[in-house]
């Protein structure tokens, strides 16, 4: 009896404590898991944690990066929207497609790879072989939408500069009448390199312009700099043609200044405001062809006066800066006086004027058109990334466009004036020793106030270039 009885109390205990230890098994268990998670998540050099909220787009980290152009999709300046109607979107939204690495892997690899020869050989047979894969996807845009004409409802009642624009935005590549001959070569000694190539957008009448650059600032061969040893600067004109009154001959007359100076490069196409655009991009192709090693570019108005010994010293100061020529720095290396939060200029009666029936979105930060300087490395890469983005009507946007896609920021410095001295800061004695360039002056304008300049070099040799920052935010329309 006292045997049973002790068989029936060994079955209630396992009865009970089995729940019990299971129950506790499964409380460790949870436990650990927990604490594990916690450390694995939030320790020093664990992952961020997921985001309840998605992204818009997800972008597999690494996907795009391959050192020349910024992630793709990236969030673009302008109106992705095809509903919204305007004509450069709609243009830009097409090719943004075409070499979108996730939808169209196969024409992005090609893009990539073509890029990457580019940067290790800089030839015409390299360029070549770009264009083949990208201006075939560029018209490809214009056949998508067909008549462009009938896309802006409003065409008709555009200013005739804009209707010329839309018109003709589709062509891109005109020959050359009259170019320098071997302008990045020569006069220079063996191991002496380009430091300063003056490319300045002109036009054909305004010679009396050219004349006052050839004596003052834009000097050709050795310039020493304000304090430092200087260096060797080269002058190129950018111009289109002109149809000028009947009684003039512009074309023999450049022909005679291009003999006589060797400083001419012109285009066969229709000179004025909206084409200023074409002189950028075909100044990029033409340096890439005929002087890839130039350090620094200058491209500016014929309107403005450059410091252009100090501007030697400072180049010379970022070199040193950024880690020497080729380094990561230089190549997205560009300064000026950057404009910021911009928005298209919808007033009707100005020159800037941009319909939204063409344009809808912001403006990237660019530099002002007065003058800027970037190294010959980004002018490489904006040779190869502008054949990815729609000619656009504005040449300072357009440039920002093209900045903005390869990932560049440009640099703002105070001592680019393209909106003149503020108050009367340049009535000051030494005022055109603390700047780098100032816009706008007339060639009477410039002769003058460069002898001023080499007059009192000794008596201001000690200024320093403008530091103040400057407010930008309230010239947000162009």
């Amino acid at each position: 009896m006292a045997r049973c009885r002790w068989r029936w109390r060994r079955v209630l205990l396992c009865l009970c404590c089995a729940p019990c230890v299971l129950v506790g098994s499964l409380c460790v268990y949870i436990t650990l898991a927990v604490c594990y998670g916690t450390t694995t998540t939030t320790g020093p050099g664990s992952a961020a944690p997921i985001p309840q909220t998605l992204p818009e787009f997800f972008i597999a980290s690494g996907l795009t990066r391959n050192g020349s152009l910024a992630p793709h999709p990236t969030s673009s300046f302008w109106d992705p929207k095809p509903h919204g109607g305007a004509l450069w979107n709609l243009l830009q939204l097409h090719i943004d497609r075409h070499y979108n690495p996730i939808l169209m892997p196969k024409s992005s690899k090609e893009h990539n790879d073509i890029d990457t020869s580019n940067n290790n050989n800089n030839n015409n047979n390299n360029n070549t072989n770009y264009l083949r894969f990208s201006l075939p996807t560029l018209s490809a845009g214009f056949s998508e939408i067909g008549n462009l004409t009938s896309q802006m409802e409003d065409f008709q009642e555009l200013p005739l500069q804009m209707q010329m624009f839309v018109r003709s935005m589709h062509f891109r590549d005109y020959p050359v009448l009259i170019e320098p001959a071997n302008l990045c070569g020569r006069g220079l000694r063996k191991g002496q390199g380009l430091l300063l190539l003056l490319a300045i957008k002109t036009q054909g009448l305004n010679f009396e312009n050219r004349q006052a650059i050839r004596q003052t600032w834009g000097w050709a061969g050795w310039v020493a700099g304000a304090t430092g040893k200087g260096g060797v600067v080269r002058r190129v004109f950018l111009l289109g043609k002109n149809h000028a009154e009947p009684r003039v001959n512009v074309s023999e007359l450049l022909q005679l200044e291009s003999r006589h100076y060797g400083d001419i490069l012109q285009w066969d196409f229709h000179d004025s405001f909206f084409n200023l655009t074409l002189k950028d991009v075909l100044l990029w192709d033409w340096l890439s062809a005929h002087c890839p090693l130039a350090r620094f570019i200058f491209k500016g108005d014929d309107d403005v006066l450059v410091q252009t010994p100090a501007l030697l010293d400072y180049l010379r100061e970022q070199t040193i800066q950024s880690g020497g020529p080729g380094s990561e720095g230089m190549k997205g290396f560009m300064v000026g006086d950057v404009i910021g939060a911009a928005i298209p200029n919808r007033v009707n009666f100005t020159k800037y004027f941009i319909p939204a029936s063409f344009y809808k979105g912001l403006y990237p930060p660019y530099g002002g058109g007065g003058g800027v300087v970037y190294s010959g490395e980004l002018a490489l890469r904006l040779n190869r990334i502008s054949r990815r983005i729609h000619l656009y009507p504005i040449d300072d946007v357009y440039v920002g466009m093209c900045l903005h896609r390869l990932g560049v920021q440009p640099i703002h410095h105070p001592a680019f004036l393209t909106f003149d001295f503020p108050e009367k800061e340049g009535e000051e004695r030494c005022a055109y020793h603390t700047i780098l360039l100032v816009h706008k002056r007339s060639p009477a304008q410039v002769m003058k106030l460069w002898s001023e300049i080499m007059r009192n070099q000794t008596e201001c040799s000690n200024t320093i270039l403008r530091m103040e920052e400057k407010n930008t935010s309230d010239r947000s329309v162009v």
